[in-house]
């Protein structure tokens, strides 16, 4: 039996077409890549969570010589927030990536595992997180939810 399965996501041609909070998130995610330890790879990634108290909540890609001990800005930010903010719903992750890895015009969407890692933040706090990704050429998209970029997420 063959079946389908679709996603839905908005695009918008820059941040100026997001209320004034999700351009705030936006550039907060911005800020935070520039402070990203990225020597080996050169790619830096910043992630800016929107907690249901306003709050606001940043990570950075922290990489290690001996790889992979590294970690994703993305998780560096969703872990912070549940060691630090466990009684706080997550609204909305943003995230931004600068690095010569992928052409300007690329959108860099979480890995499998940031993936999966949002899919678990999601079930913990029983309801959705939203997902913003910003391009070099600053291209948004908007995910409503972890499952339309992981699709088959573990656990589910």
């Amino acid at each position: 039996m063959k079946k389908t399965l679709r996603i839905e996501y908005d695009e918008y041609s820059s941040p100026s077409e997001l209320n004034e909070t999700d351009q705030h998130l936006l550039r907060s995610a911005q800020d935070a890549l520039k402070d990203a330890y990225a020597p080996y790879s050169k790619f830096q990634v910043g992630a800016a969570i929107l907690l249901e108290s306003g709050e606001i909540v940043t990570g950075n890609n922290q990489e290690n010589i001996a790889f992979p001990s590294g970690m994703c800005a993305e998780r560096v930010a969703l872990y912070h927030v549940g060691a630090n903010y466990s009684n706080q719903k997550i609204l909305t992750l943003a995230i931004a990536a600068e690095g010569d890895l992928v052409d300007k015009d690329a959108i860099i969407s979480p890995c499998g595992a940031c993936r999966q890692v949002i899919f678990e933040s999601e079930m913990r706090q029983q309801s959705s997180v939203r997902i913003l990704i910003i391009g070099m050429n600053n291209k948004v998209i908007e995910f409503e939810k972890s499952t339309d970029l992981l699709t088959f997420a573990f656990g589910l």
